[in-house]
């Protein structure tokens, strides 16, 4: 995706009880182009808001849908942490430090852009659009060698398994160099319930299905909630659905 990160704001948020916010899928900021539709559920490239730059450490949360035999040329990025998760096709990474992947359903990918790399994404397929959403967090420390993992999953079921994770003593698939954030994703059939981790800073985003939060609320097919001071919140599919939780220990700035 691109350098750097700017900002809109969702002007239409839903306040909740419980320290919760609602942004809907209807409220994100669109980028499109010939080849791309990008959803932005914060702050980014020339949709700038200063009210809405990150939740906790997350500061990018974009659902992109890539054309077939496009996407994104060679370009740089510095001391950020990115994660990406396809839903649909396939997604071909390459980098300056020589790293290579594909990327498709139930594979992560971890590219740790640190002191600077510089790598495109670019969408291989004569037929299929690919579908995925890319997650940025800051490290912990700035400066570090460019990395780059991805790792398949595995079984991805009605309770939450760990994506990627910094926290100490945590076991996942794919290393953060962050110690106070961890994704976690779940593939519910109507009816499964997972309950949110005890955190002060959650974000729940539901890229595809719909839910009904604590029994009440619904977060239906690019909604998010933004969940402060707590945890356990339910979440009840009523279709089949996926979910994408970050559970966050501290937040930018202090």
């Amino acid at each position: 995706m691109r350098s750097d990160c700017s900002a809109l704001r969702c002007d239409y948020a839903e306040v909740m009880p419980a320290n919760s916010e609602i942004r809907r899928a209807a409220d994100r900021a669109v980028t499109t182009t010939p080849w791309l539709k990008s959803r932005h559920s914060f702050s980014f490239g020339d949709h700038y808001e200063p009210d809405n730059t990150h939740h906790g450490l997350l500061v990018v949360n974009n659902d992109d849908v890539v054309a077939p035999q496009s996407g994104f040329d060679t370009h740089p990025h510095r001391d950020m942490e990115i994660v990406t998760w396809v839903l649909e096709g396939e997604l071909t990474h390459q980098d300056s430090a020589g790293h290579h992947g594909v990327i498709y359903p139930g594979l992560a990918q971890r590219m740790s852009a640190g002191s600077g790399i510089l790598h495109s994404e670019k969408n291989d397929s004569l037929t299929q659009p690919v579908h995925f959403v890319q997650m940025w967090v800051i490290p912990d420390e700035s400066g570090i060698p460019p990395g780059y993992q991805q790792h398949e999953i595995g079984h991805i079921g009605s309770e939450l398994v760990t994506i990627a994770s910094g926290i100490p003593g945590r076991d996942a698939a794919i290393t953060l160099h962050n110690r106070d954030a961890a994704l976690h994703g779940a593939r519910l059939q109507p009816g499964d319930t997972v309950t949110t981790p005890d955190a002060p800073y959650l974000h729940v985003f539901v890229p595809r299905g719909r839910v009904a939060l604590d029994g009440t609320d619904e977060l239906a097919e690019g909604d998010a909630a933004r969940i402060t001071d707590g945890g356990g919140s339910r979440l009840t599919a009523t279709e089949p659905t996926e979910l994408l939780i970050w559970e966050m220990h501290a937040k930018l700035g202090g």
